[in-house]
C-alpha cells in the first residue's frame, strides 16, 4: 500500500508539538520548584544536583503525558485503520489527514498514540502497587523489628517463603487465566486493601487518642474513604462508579503487591532493629508511650529516607515487571496499549519492521532511568541529612 509521508524533521517537530501540554506542565512545576526549593524540604533539595533535576524532569514528563494522553494522542490507541497497516514513520492517514508520527503496527494502530496511552497504565499500576506494598511491608515490618521473638520469627519466615519463590514463576501462577478466574486474586485484594485502613486508623489513634476532637473526624474520614475505596476496588460495588479497577489490572496489582511486600518488610524490619536502640526511642519508652506510638511516630519518621529511595527504585522494578508480563501476554488484555504488550506485538515482525518496537522500548527505558536518577539523588540527600 502506497502512503504519503512527511519528512523526518517534520516528524520531530510533530512529536515535540504534540507534547505541548507536557512542556507547559513541566515548565510550571519545575519553575515553581526552583523558586521555592528551600521551602520544599527533601523534594526541594533535589534541585541542587543535576542528577536530581534530570530525574524529576523525566518523571514529570511521563506523569504529564499520562494526564494529558487524550490531548496528546491524535488517534484512539485501539482504533484500526486498515490502510495504515505497517505504515512507516511519518505516514499520513488519508481520510483525516493526521500523521502516524511513529508509523503503524501490524494491526494498523497508531504507535505514537499507543505509546502515550501506555504511560497511563504504567503510572496507575506501578506507583499504586508500590504504595500498597509499602503499607503492607511497613505494617508488618514495624512489629517484627520492634518486638522480635516469635512475632519476628513467624513474619520473617512467611516473607522469606515468598522471596524464595522465583518471581517470574510466581507471577505466572498468579496471573494465568486459570487463577484469574477464581476467587484467589479477589481474596488477596481484600486482604491487602485492609492494610492502608488499619495503618491510618492506628496512626491517628496513637497520636490523638487523648484529643477526641481531632481523633474522631480523622477516624471517620479514614473509615469512610477507605471503606468506599475498599468496596469499589474489591467488590466493584462503588455506587458512584468512581472507584473501580479492571479485573485484569486488579490481578496484576495484587500480584505485584504480593511479590513486593516481603522485600519492603525486610527493609523496614532491619531499619527498626537499628533505630529502636537510639536514645530518643528510650526516652519515649521512659515517658510511657505505647509500642505502636513509638513505632509509628518515633521510628518510622526516622526511617523515611531509605524507604523513599526504595520506593522510587521499586516503582522502576515494577515498571519493568509490568513490561515483562505484557511481553509474555499475561494479565492485561491483548489489545492493551501498555508498553510490554506493544513490545511483544512488535517483536514478532522485528526483522521486517523495527519502528513499532522502538517507541515503547525507549519509553519504558526512559521512565525507569528517571526513577533511578531520582532514587540516586534522594539517596545522596538522605545521606547528607
Amino acid at each position: 500500500m502506497n502512503h504519503e509521508y512527511i519528512g523526518g524533521f517534520q516528524v520531530v517537530l510533530g512529536v515535540i508539538s504534540a507534547f505541548w501540554p507536557v512542556w507547559l506542565g513541566m515548565a510550571i512545576v519545575m519553575g515553581v520548584s526552583f523558586l521555592y526549593k528551600r521551602r520544599l524540604g527533601l523534594y526541594g533539595q533535589l534541585f541542587n544536583s543535576g542528577v536530581g533535576i534530570a530525574g524529576v524532569a523525566i518523571c514529570l514528563f511521563w506523569l504529564f503525558a499520562a494526564i494529558f494522553a487524550s490531548t496528546i494522542a491524535p488517534f484512539d490507541p485501539i482504533a484500526q485503520i486498515p490502510i495504515m497497516k505497517d505504515a512507516l514513520v511519518g505516514a499520513i492517514e488519508p481520510e483525516s489527514g493526521k500523521v502516524y508520527l511513529f508509523g503503524g503496527d501490524k494491526l494498523a494502530r497508531d504507535v505514537f498514540s499507543r505509546m502515550v496511552y501506555g504511560s497511563q497504565i504504567v503510572l496507575i499500576i506501578a506507583p499504586a502497587a508500590t504504595a500498597f506494598a509499602l503499607m503492607v511491608g511497613i505494617t508488618l515490618g514495624l512489629p517484627a523489628g520492634y518486638y522480635g521473638g516469635r512475632i519476628d520469627m513467624v513474619l520473617s519466615f512467611l516473607a522469606n517463603l515468598v522471596l524464595a519463590f522465583p518471581v517470574i514463576l510466581l507471577f505466572y501462577l498468579l496471573v494465568t487465566p486459570g487463577i484469574m478466574d477464581t476467587a484467589i486474586p479477589y481474596g488477596l485484594a481484600g486482604l491487602f486493601f485492609l492494610f492502608p485502613i488499619i495503618f491510618f486508623v492506628t496512626l491517628f489513634y496513637t497520636r490523638f487518642k487523648h484529643r477526641p476532637e481531632r481523633l474522631y473526624p480523622l477516624l471517620a474520614a479514614t473509615l469512610l474513604i477507605g471503606g468506599w475505596a475498599y468496596v469499589g476496588l474489591v467488590f466493584d460495588a462503588d455506587p458512584l462508579g468512581i472507584v473501580s479497577i479492571d479485573p485484569n489490572q486488579l490481578n496484576i496489582f495484587v500480584a505485584v503487591v504480593f511479590a513486593s511486600s516481603p522485600g519492603v518488610f525486610r527493609i523496614v524490619r532491619g531499619l527498626v532493629m537499628d533505630i529502636k536502640t537510639r536514645d530518643y526511642v528510650a526516652a519515649a519508652q521512659t515517658r510511657g508511650e505505647t509500642p505502636w506510638y513509638i513505632m509509628l511516630w518515633e521510628i518510622l519518621p526516622n526511617a523515611r529516607g531509605p524507604l523513599i529511595v526504595d520506593a522510587c527504585l521499586r516503582i522502576g522494578y515494577t515498571t519493568i515487571l509490568l513490561g515483562t508480563l505484557g511481553y509474555f501476554g499475561l494479565g492485561l488484555a491483548p489489545e492493551s496499549p501498555d508498553w510490554g504488550t506493544a513490545i511483544k506485538d512488535a517483536s514478532r515482525l522485528l526483522r521486517s519492521f523495527i519502528h513499532p518496537a522502538l517507541p515503547p522500548t525507549i519509553a519504558l527505558m526512559s521512565f525507569v532511568l528517571g526513577l533511578n536518577l531520582l532514587a540516586d539523588a534522594l539517596r545522596e540527600q538522605s545521606m547528607k541529612d
